[in-house]
């Protein structure tokens, strides 16, 4: 870390060093467990400016953060996401930007998003079963999701990831799919828990699997667990020999998944979250204006992170003020 920066750690002694970013509320997929009846439109956007980001992402490398993962909603329907990408790239001490995406256009943008400094990709792939896919997410693109990561691959990311949503229709028929799709592929493959939101109650407690299933299949089938980079999520994969991907599990309800947490989200209109679960936020976006405010707006965040929890309440059905996954990415 460049001298002169102070980093953000909190009174749990956890350092952040990463931070998500959503660039917008809109999604064009209706998945079942996120956005089942689509994205509406309730009112303006107003969602932050190339300028904003650019602001945002320098006062965050003068805290310290390295990575910085544009989500959503989808990060793609913003016509000006090459700006945004370009953006962040430019700002010194920001190593790492990433980018979740359902990758509904990925196999026709991704060169301009690597060009523009794009250097991580996950994408949100729930099956490999075409009706499955279909069932999920409202819409029959699963073959061309799938050239996208192919693509992404080809283009050298410095990492291609796929985001798989564990639900109890798809949890053990699925990971034998799963592991032949990365006998070959550099690929990780992440089974991520459903969580408990405040429109999905019904939802999660028909479709919940811990992701204890996911773990209990690897190692019996000689799977270990594998490294894990200090600036990563919270996902821990395991390899295989014989396999040139990973399979992971990013588990919300296991004990202690938030003593290693390393991340902060700053929502798509500039308020900063302390924990996806949390209430509340402290809004940045009136120092975002200009590069004039830079030593307010490094005080401000430092000051928010003497507020942050422990840990979530999930594991009492309480989900903090998040209504649906889409509206802070996850």
């Amino acid at each position: 870390m460049a001298s002169g920066i102070d980093p953000l750690i909190d009174r749990y002694g956890r350092r952040f060093s990463y931070v998500r970013l959503s660039i917008t509320e809109v999604c064009n997929f209706r998945c079942t467990y996120c956005l089942p009846d689509g994205w509406k439109k309730t009112g303006p956007l107003h969602v932050l400016s190339p300028g904003e980001i650019s602001n945002l992402a320098r006062g965050l490398a003068g805290l310290g953060v390295v990575k910085i993962r544009l989500t959503g909603g989808e990060p793609a329907v913003r016509p000006d996401l090459p700006d945004i990408i370009e953006a962040i790239a430019a700002v010194p001490g920001i190593a790492k930007i990433a980018m979740t995406t359902n990758g509904w256009n990925l196999a026709r943008k991704a060169a301009r998003w690597r060009a523009a400094g794009l250097s991580h990709l996950n994408v949100s792939v729930d099956s490999l079963d075409e009706n499955t896919f279909r069932a999920i997410t409202g819409h029959d693109r699963l073959a061309g999701v799938l050239a996208g990561i192919d693509s992404g691959l080809a283009l050298g990311f410095a990492s291609v990831k796929v985001n798989s949503v564990l639900l109890r229709a798809t949890a053990e028929a699925g990971f034998q799919a799963w592991a032949d799709y990365v006998k070959d592929r550099p690929v990780a493959v992440r089974f991520i828990e459903l969580m408990r939101t405040g429109d999905n109650a019904d939802y999660f407690a028909a479709n919940h699997v811990s992701g204890r299933a996911v773990v209990d299949w690897l190692t019996d089938r000689g799977w270990a667990p594998a490294g894990r980079a200090s600036d990563g999520g919270p996902a821990v994969e395991y390899g295989h020999p014989d396999h040139a991907g990973r399979i992971g599990v990013i588990a919300p309800y296991a004990p202690g998944f938030c003593d290693s947490c390393n991340r902060l989200r700053v929502t798509a209109r500039g308020k900063l979250r302390l924990c996806l679960f949390g209430e509340g936020g402290v809004d940045l976006r009136d120092l975002l204006q200009d590069d004039e405010q830079q030593v307010e707006l490094r005080e401000r965040i430092a000051t928010a992170l003497a507020g942050k929890a422990a840990g979530h309440r999930l594991h009492d059905n309480v989900p903090g003020d998040l209504r649906r996954l889409a509206e802070l990415g996850g």
